[in-house]
């Protein structure tokens, strides 16, 4: 706690002090340019990753970065995605998952969750369209590749979730919104972004300059384009109706 003290007093004389006239903006009103939906995991800084400046960014957080689909839960996700959308005007949703969630983790383990952690267990049961994927489609892999898959497709599914909701529905329809899914590694500091054209995670590059394949990061077998195996990007959602949700 001191060190937190210490650091609201460090903020106040030193970071807000040569911000002045950006709080003061603040203060007559936020315009925030992203919805950003990612874990409660401390170890991920949304602002941080993105280099983003205070009132850039509208952010949910909570366990496994889950939206429940429209009418499932009444939930505070379902209110701040319709805020941002309809109030706040925002164009662009991101869900960033991350490497070695914990919450992912007791998703591929939930009957062990009930009894110890029950309100985990009714949390994570919201993801039963991530875990039964996996499960069915994935049953060959253990262990951290399950875990790397399992990141993967839940992120994908959160965007699935997201367009049940009216307000974006309509938006997408309109063009109007555009959703990206991400996974951030927290040992690298490396950011992908789900491509659908390619149907892999890729190194993400700006809507205006195209891909540079030089600076995609290679996996430990060599696939030049993705940080999953040939064969595990094959299988993300190949195929399906779900390439044109983030070509919305």
């Amino acid at each position: 706690m001191e060190k937190l003290v210490r650091g609201l007093r460090h903020f106040q004389t030193d970071y807000f002090s040569k911000h002045q006239d950006l709080f003061q903006q603040l203060s007559l009103g936020q315009h925030p340019r992203v919805l950003f939906i990612t874990c409660s995991d401390s170890r991920i800084d949304p602002n941080l990753i993105t280099d983003a400046d205070p009132g850039e960014l509208f952010v949910i957080r909570n366990a496994g970065n889950i939206i429940p689909p429209y009418g499932a839960t009444n939930g505070g996700e379902g209110a701040a995605i319709e805020y941002a959308v309809q109030a706040l005007g925002i164009k662009d949703i991101i869900v960033c998952g991350h490497s070695h969630c914990g919450a992912m983790k007791g998703l591929l383990k939930l009957d062990k969750l009930e009894e110890e952690m029950p309100l985990v267990y009714e949390w994570l049961k919201e993801a039963e369209a991530t875990r039964r994927l996996v499960k069915e489609n994935y049953s060959n892999l253990t262990g951290e590749d399950l875990l790397s898959i399992t990141i993967a497709e839940n992120v994908l599914t959160q965007i699935e979730n997201l367009r049940t909701y009216p307000v974006i529905h309509s938006k997408l329809r309109q063009g109007k919104l555009h959703l990206s899914a991400w996974v951030y590694h927290i040992e690298n500091g490396k950011v992908f972004a789900y491509d659908a054209v390619r149907h892999e995670y890729v190194a993400p590059s700006s809507p205006l300059e195209p891909l540079d394949p030089e600076e995609l990061l290679p996996n430990s077998i060599g696939h030049p384009a993705s940080w999953l195996s040939p064969e595990q990007a094959h299988r993300i959602y190949r195929g399906s109706y779900h390439h044109q949700t983030l070509k919305s």
